[in-house]
């Protein structure tokens, strides 16, 4: 009798509760990668669960417990934003969270590190979460993290959650000065390019505009 094939190294996931990170866990899944997920002590998991996906307890705010869920984990993609959120500790989240992501990652040997970033995060440091996603990049950079920084438009669901669906009425409202250029990005498109990113061909601190 044969011995089974040895299960292959998961991919931890930070944020997999929300609507990026679970189509994130549904593209990794469906590319027959093993799923880790990062869900704080108090969050209804059985969702997760029920696709076959492991639950690792944790809270992005705390290192060690960061540190021992990217144990024996191949990469991890994060989607984690406290400012979308409305958390309470959302600054929190999207400075001393990240930085502890990075460290982490660092202190395990993570293979490949794709982050949710966003488009001209370096180029506005008057915007807190625009810049705190740039400070994300710059700290894997420091560490030596081999990473992939994602960095969409706005998401077209925001657009729409706004003044209705612009696909069917042909126009969008949006508030911004004239000269400002506009680009979006679907959120089914990240999800599957934030998979991708996982075994993708790129350099150790790869950045890539998306939009």
């Amino acid at each position: 009798m044969s011995a089974p094939a040895p299960t292959a190294p998961p991919v931890l996931v930070v944020g997999a509760t929300g609507a990026l990170g679970g189509r994130v866990v549904d593209e990794l899944l469906a590319r027959g990668k093993t799923v880790r997920a990062l869900v704080r002590p108090t969050s209804d998991a059985s969702k997760l669960q029920d696709k076959g996906v492991e639950i690792a307890r944790g809270d992005i705010l705390d290192l060690d417990s960061l540190t021992a869920a990217m144990q024996g984990a191949d990469a991890v993609i994060t989607t984690a934003a406290g400012y979308t959120g409305g958390d309470k500790k959302a600054q929190d989240v999207d400075t001393l969270g990240n930085a502890n992501l990075a460290e982490a990652a660092h202190r395990t040997g993570i293979r490949r590190f794709a982050l949710t970033s966003i488009l001209t995060s370096d180029q506005t440091p008057d915007v807190p979460h625009f810049w705190h996603k740039k400070l994300a990049e710059d700290k894997l950079e420091q560490l030596g993290v081999p990473f992939v920084a994602l960095r969409p438009g706005a998401f077209l669901a925001q657009v729409t959650t706004l003044a209705g669906n612009p696909l069917d009425k042909g126009w969008v409202l949006w508030m911004a000065k004239p000269d400002i250029p506009l680009t979006f990005v679907h959120t089914s498109d990240l999800a599957a390019y934030l998979a991708a990113a996982v075994d993708a061909d790129a350099s150790p601190a790869e950045r890539v505009d998306i939009g």
